[in-house]
């Protein structure tokens, strides 16, 4: 079964939340040329919560925990 939040965000706005929060100051480029791809992949989740399940954890809150773990792990320079 695949598990998501049931909310949808798109690549632009994920770019910016992780260059925020990882601080890059550097430009974001993006290619506009290049075909959009799927509109849209938005997860049902009406079996997980049937189920009793909710994620608990926010794609914000998420990033930051797997950012900052990978720093502390040694797996990115700071």
């Amino acid at each position: 079964m695949n598990v998501g939040s049931g909310t949808d965000i798109s690549i632009k706005d994920l770019a910016l939340l992780v260059k925020k929060i990882v601080g890059f100051d550097g430009e974001l480029k993006f290619d506009t040329s290049k075909p959009n791809g799927t509109p849209r992949k938005l997860m049902d989740v009406s079996r997980l919560k049937a189920a009793g399940w909710n994620y608990s954890t926010h794609l914000e809150q998420g990033i930051q925990l797997a950012y900052q773990d990978a720093l502390k792990s040694g797996k990115l320079d700071s």
